[in-house]
């Protein structure tokens, strides 16, 4: 199973306002990712957020394409509440809105760090670790 990073930068000066906000973060109404017709299409398994000096790291654990993640996240309720929230304590303003559901799912796809590897129990050469 995959696991993808989302960077955020933010002020230095507000680390624990802003572990305070993803502390008390709303999840989502669910981890199913769906496809066009409805059709279940992968799923979120878990998530971790870590934070030091001026970024802040969202790493997610999930099944199926990755980009269904994106405009999943972006029609979660809480997902713009945290956004909103979120805004006074980034380094820079955001370069697209992410209040719509367009406008998060690209900022999402923009702030995916580059994956250099994954390595597993399964991958391991001698059968598991």
């Amino acid at each position: 199973m995959p696991y993808a990073a989302i960077s955020y930068r933010i002020d230095p000066a507000y680390q624990d306002e802003v572990a305070e906000l993803f502390s008390g973060f709303q999840r989502v109404s669910t981890p199913v990712l769906t496809d066009e017709n409805g059709e279940e299409a992968g799923r979120l398994l878990g998530t971790a957020v870590f934070v030091k000096d001026d970024v802040l790291v969202r790493v997610i654990h999930y099944e199926g394409d990755f980009a269904r993640i994106g405009r999943h996240m972006g029609a979660q309720k809480g997902v713009h509440i945290l956004e909103e929230k979120l805004a006074p304590y980034l380094a820079a303003p955001r370069e697209t809105d992410t209040q719509t559901a367009e406008g998060f799912s690209e900022h999402f796809r923009s702030s995916t760090m580059r994956c250099i590897s994954q390595l597993t129990a399964d991958t391991h050469p001698n059968g598991s670790a």
